[in-house]
């Protein structure tokens, strides 16, 4: 099966949820014009007000249900159908998270996941630990899509996150981020924090046989820089495409699930993963299971 996607690159206006909503509500419909039409649309992380809102979240911060209502009443009839994974800071039962939303538009479709970031950087410029709950774990979910996982930028940085996807039957893991740009990678000409994204993302895919999406938010807040640069990613580790940097864009990409048998017969990493899973988990240290120690001499 084959799946058309728009990576939606988009620089939101800090603090101003309104003007934000309504220019998410205009990449969706430049996105509705595309040929082939895409069937999912990605946002980045925090594309509904800007990253470093530190205590500012409080007054930013939304339920799930709120927050699709006030997409849907800017979109025209034709959305309806359309998926969408956006990230926000989500409000729910008094507590506040750095959250992505995976939602179907229009009358018949509704939120079908929200994973909430369980990773919270709290070092050199990032805060968040400070300023919003961390979520509870990494699960896939059956989308109309197929199963898909969601992942908030530092969850990247994990390789358990991918792992854990993808043992929970995830054939395409989204990652929503908001990486300011770090340094410059020696010959690479992009910043070093994308040189970085590119070798994490690739690796998730290529060792779980799953297609990879990165979106990556776009702009400048308090002179931090978002680069852009987002990135699909094919089951070999292949990226497929690349965003422009430093400025807004919409990025088709074909994927094609068929791809996934194949770059799994041919390395069979992920296999291998399942079948050991089990066994690496009940003797791993920490996990309450101590293996006979050996006979003192």
């Amino acid at each position: 099966m084959a799946l058309d996607i728009a990576i939606a690159q988009s620089r939101p206006v800090k603090g101003d949820l309104d003007a934000t909503l309504d220019g998410c509500a205009g990449m969706i419909e430049r996105a509705l014009s595309l040929d082939p039409r895409p069937r999912l649309v990605v946002f980045p992380e925090t594309a509904l007000s800007g990253y470093f809102l530190e205590g500012g979240v409080r007054e930013h911060a939304l339920p799930a249900p709120d927050l699709l209502a006030r997409i849907n009443a800017r979109v025209g009839e034709e959305a309806a159908g359309l998926d969408i994974a956006i990230g926000f800071f989500e409000l729910d039962a008094g507590c506040i998270y750095n959250a992505a939303m995976y939602a179907t538009l229009g009358p018949g479709g509704g939120i079908r996941h929200v994973h909430r970031k369980v990773f919270l950087p709290t070092y050199g410029v990032f805060q968040e630990e400070r300023f919003v709950e961390a979520g509870p774990g990494v699960e896939a979910f059956d989308g109309p899509l197929g199963r898909t996982a969601l992942l908030i930028c530092e969850d990247g940085f994990h390789s358990i996150s991918g792992t854990l996807a993808a043992l929970d039957g995830a054939a395409m893991i989204l990652i929503l981020s908001a990486s300011p740009a770090r340094g410059v990678a020696p010959g690479a000409g992009v910043p070093a924090n994308l040189v970085r994204w590119d070798t994490l993302a690739s690796g998730i895919a290529a060792e779980h046989g799953v297609f990879v999406i990165v979106s990556q938010l776009v702009g400048f807040e308090g002179g931090k820089g978002f680069p852009g640069g987002s990135a699909a990613y094919d089951p070999r580790g292949h990226r497929l495409v690349a965003g422009p940097l430093w400025e807004e864009a919409l990025i088709p990409v074909r994927i094609d699930f068929t791809e996934m048998a194949r770059a799994r017969t041919e390395e069979p990493l992920f296999a291998d993963l399942e079948r050991s899973w089990t066994r690496l988990l009940v003797n791993s240290p920490g996990a309450g299971v101590r293996r006979p120690a050996a006979d003192a001499e």
